[in-house]
């Protein structure tokens, strides 16, 4: 899978380069369509090329010339503008074109100038039906005078020159109407000569690919990450998140890539600049809630969660004032990025006090180094102006990336994890039917029926509560089939007893029960303590001349919970092979089943002619409580 993201990766760069190439044959996108001299903010005139962007913030910037010699022979000319007014003049100070606020009755007469009343209203009928027809999706820029949003205009050569004379010089005026944050001239203004269809084409050579590429970004973040988690058995929070992150980032890029086009389908300009800034919002918020998943400890997560919310309740106050015109998304955009930076600043320190107990955090923490220098370059190349490049698309796409084949990595070690698992699973599976039929094997449960049968002529009363024990117990062995996971100690001891209960009833006076319990806050695999008991009892007491005595002992250390199963029987030689049922298959089983669930080992020491001693060591480490079954 990681190989073929990669692949998709690389072929998607191929085709955004030959469908560059090609685009070169069917338009060109200037910095302006006038030859001349540029002036910013009322400053000095300068020289300026159109082949190259003008990255100078700016408030005012006035271009005056001629149109470009290749004017004449293109047949559409586009112009895109974001959150900036224009107006071109002629050489006398009359109005050409421009993108200025216009009432619906401006619109009206404009349109009657230009192309004569009787066509107008051939077109779009009276004036009731022209409003009605015309500015229904326009309701919010109408009401938002002020706000200048994303603007595409486009003439065909025939209009284009009727409006132009390749022989007159023309001033372009071009105006940003926020105090903050600056701009860049070449962010907010384009001019597109073409040969054919104009923006549209543009966009089908140059924008299309990134387009497309990054929905299969968008798709990846929508359904294999989280699916992925769902296959895994479990919904993890990281892949979630992670997953929503990539849609986002899918999202931030086509938006980004096709903001210069988005007025050439939706009429509102407003609505979208609107759509570009929350779009960019909700990938920052979508970031904050993943760094918030790679957080382990309660506190940090706290102060994530409290950070995230107040993101989103800032983004969604930005939209409302948007949406009532109380304040443009665009004018609102240097609070959510000043409280951006605070998150980052504050995530980085969450993601840094997290290193010390989650080593992962610290490859988080890195892994978001390269977007962090490049938006520090982009920050110092704002001011000095030493490339044309955008340096924080890169540092994104490298973060990105990175963190995909990461998660593609653990998702592929979980993956194995998860079969080993049920492997395993199935493995304990099998163990604990070998040793529940060990445990009622036909001579115990022989044995058992008879000392109850003796007991009923006996004691009746005794016999009685013997035969609900022997029952309860036999239940016991078949519910722990449908077991998988660990259970509290006071479960597998209660088990026990009712198992010591019937062999007491055996032996008599010859098995003497102690039980020494100091900690039961722990859990262990089901029926992981009988058989050291059943082995005691067996092997160590029943052969001894007189019987002897079985200790259940529990106490808790610093670093573990221990089990003590003791008898003074006869004892072994723990360093002798034989095969007499004492340990061998059973016992594996035991081990196995103790070190995969609880990571526990089993100490056996025994002493011929005094008994022996079999500890179960349970580290604290491995005790996860979340797993206990009630």
């Amino acid at each position: 899978m990681l190989f073929v993201i990669i692949a998709v990766l690389l072929a998607g760069t191929v085709a955004i380069g030959v469908f560059s190439f090609m685009d070169m044959n069917f338009s060109t996108e200037l910095s302006s369509f006038l030859e001349g001299k540029l002036s910013i903010d009322d400053g000095e005139w300068q020289d300026f090329s159109v082949d190259e962007p003008i990255n100078q913030p700016f408030r005012k910037a006035v271009i005056k010339g001629k149109p470009l010699e290749e004017f004449s022979l293109i047949t559409n000319l586009t112009i895109s503008s974001q959150n900036v007014w224009y107006t071109i003049y002629d050489d006398k100070g009359g109005t050409v074109i421009g993108h200025q606020f216009l009432s619906p009755e401006d619109i009206y007469n404009e349109m009657v100038e230009a192309h004569g009343e009787e066509a107008i209203k051939k077109e779009y009928g009276d004036w009731d039906d022209f409003v009605r027809d015309t500015f229904p999706q326009q309701r919010l820029q109408i009401r938002m005078p002020d706000t200048p949003g994303y603007y595409v205009y486009e003439l065909e050569n025939d209009i284009a020159q009727h409006y132009f004379n390749p022989e007159k010089e023309y001033t372009l005026e071009i105006t940003y109407p926020y105090d903050a944050p600056q701009a860049e001239l070449a962010d907010c203004f384009s001019a597109t000569l073409s040969y054919s269809n104009g923006k549209y084409m543009q966009f089908f050579f140059t924008a299309l690919p990134v387009v497309l590429l990054f929905v299969l970004v968008c798709f990846f973040g929508l359904f294999f990450f989280p699916i992925a988690g769902f296959i895994l058995g479990k919904v993890d929070y990281k892949y979630l998140t992670f997953g929503g992150l990539c849609f986002f980032w899918g999202l931030f890029v086509i938006v980004h890539t096709i903001s210069d086009y988005l007025n050439m389908w939706i009429i509102d300009s407003t609505v979208c600049m609107m759509i570009h800034e929350l779009v960019n919002a909700l990938f920052i918020l979508t970031i904050i809630l993943y760094l918030k998943s790679n957080l382990e400890r309660s506190v940090p997560r706290a102060i994530a969660n409290v950070a995230a919310t107040l993101y989103l309740v800032l983004t969604v106050t930005g939209v409302v004032l948007h949406l009532t015109a109380v304040m443009d998304l665009h004018a609102f955009s240097p609070y959510i990025f000043a409280f951006t930076g605070a998150c980052a600043i504050l995530m980085a320190v969450l993601l840094f006090v997290e290193t010390r107990s989650n080593a992962k955090a610290m490859w988080v923490l890195v892994s978001w180094i390269p977007l962090a220098i490049t938006i520090i370059i982009d920050a110092l190349n704002h001011y000095l102006h030493f490339a044309n490049i955008d340096f924080y698309n890169f540092g994104l796409t490298v973060t990105m990336i990175y963190q995909i084949v990461r998660l593609v990595i653990d998702l592929r070690t979980q993956y194995k994890e998860t079969i080993r698992y049920q492997k395993m699973q199935k493995e304990l599976y099998e163990a604990k039917v070998s040793v529940m039929v060990s445990q009622i094997q036909p001579h115990f449960m022989y044995n058992a029926l008879s000392s109850i049968a003796m007991l009923c002529k006996l004691d009746p009363d005794t016999a009685h509560q013997a035969t609900i024990t022997f029952a309860q117990y036999l239940r016991s062995n078949m519910d722990s089939l449908k077991q998988t996971k660990p259970i509290p100690f006071e479960q597998e001891l209660e088990h026990l007893k009712k198992y010591l209960y019937i062999e007491k009833l055996r032996f008599g006076k010859k098995l003497n029960i102690v039980y020494d319990i100091q900690t039961t806050d722990f859990v262990l695999p089901q029926l992981s303590i009988q058989p050291l008991a059943e082995n005691a009892v067996k092997h160590g007491i029943s052969k001894k001349r007189g019987g002897g005595t079985l200790t259940i002992a529990t106490r808790e250390t610093d670093t573990a919970y221990e089990i003590i199963v003791s008898d003074d029987g006869t004892g072994f030689d723990v360093n002798e092979k034989k095969d007499d049922g004492r340990s061998h298959v059973g016992m594996e089983n035991i081990r196995r089943r103790l070190q995969e669930m609880c990571g526990a080992e089993v100490i056996i020491n025994s002493t011929i002619g005094e008994g022996t001693v079999a500890t179960v060591v349970l580290p604290k480490e491995e005790q996860h409580h979340e797993d206990i079954v009630r």
